[in-house]
């Protein structure tokens, strides 16, 4: 029986495991691959309060290294399924808890063309608040048609000297607000029905080759590629208990709260508005201290 078993050993996760391990709880985190969640792949973090820049990895292996030496169990192991009891059951065994905080975090949606990964942190990236200022005064492009597409764009109009943002339909998905704020930036140029088909460089991202809808094919020069093309939670198993949003994201009121009674939501698997390193170990921090204070 352990006090609080965390799912997901991201910066949410090891977060809500740190306060509840100084508070003299018996703590299990459980994760399926490695610690740290989508922070390990950031070359450098200069966007953290108190830290001028520190890689992705070294974040994540710090805050690994705080809970481990708190004593706090992490154990690599798939979980498969919980259940109302704080059940938490994984491919290789059953773990019960006072209180359960799911904190698996969100993987971002992937173009799925060659050569992705490796130009991630080397011209690709999934966040423009993150990385956007790595590239002042240079040319990127935004590929998306949602909120976040448009508000990357924005975002980066005023660091970048261009910003070509592309589009598979000919018109957005986005709220009517972000689209004109788009259109009102000059450096910003629209490019509709076509799709990202091949990125180009050695070391590091140079072009990349955009096809439209009809066919037609043509290159351009960039620094950047900010990927903005959606975010997939990992809570499938949890949803013959936990209630979700129609993308898949665990629905809490008050952002803490599931609908079952002890168990708990952190980080980017929730429905929230920003999903940033601040607010993982903001969501972590709160999540354990409301769990530690109802548990029964």
């Amino acid at each position: 029986m352990y006090d609080i078993i965390i799912v997901g050993a991201g910066p949410a996760g090891m977060t809500a495991a740190l306060y509840a391990l100084r508070a003299n709880k018996k703590v299990l985190v459980l994760e399926a691959k490695t610690y740290g969640g989508q922070i390990i792949k950031a070359n450098k973090v200069e966007n953290y309060p108190g830290i001028e820049s520190i890689s992705g990895v070294d974040f994540a292996t710090n805050l690994y290294n705080q809970v481990k030496n708190l004593g706090g169990e992490v154990k690599f192991e798939t979980v498969i399924r919980i259940t109302d009891k704080k059940e938490v059951i994984t491919s290789k065994n059953t773990y019960q808890a006072k209180a359960v905080i799911l904190a698996t975090g969100a993987d971002n949606r992937k173009l799925n063309i060659e050569h992705e990964q490796e130009f991630v942190g080397k011209g690709i990236s999934y966040c423009a608040t993150c990385d956007g200022n790595f590239f002042k005064d240079k040319v990127v492009a935004v590929i998306g048609g949602g909120n976040t597409a448009l508000e990357d764009a924005i975002y980066l109009a005023d660091i970048a000297s261009k910003v070509y943002l592309i589009h598979r339909r000919d018109s957005f998905k986005a709220e009517d607000r972000y689209v004109s704020e788009a259109r009102e930036k000059d450096n910003i140029e629209f490019i509709f029905n076509s799709n990202v088909s091949k990125l180009i460089g050695s070391d590091q991202l140079e072009e990349i080759e955009i096809k439209s809808n009809m066919g037609d094919v043509k290159t351009i020069a960039i620094a950047g590629l900010f990927i903005a093309v959606g975010q997939e939670p990992k809570n499938e198993i949890f949803a013959d208990i936990i209630e979700l949003n129609q993308y898949g994201y665990i629905v809490s009121s008050d952002g803490v709260h599931t609908n079952k009674e002890g168990i708990y939501v952190a980080g980017d698997c929730r429905v929230k508005t920003l999903r940033q390193l601040t607010t993982a170990v903001s969501d972590g921090s709160i999540a354990a201290t409301i769990a530690m204070r109802e548990m029964r």
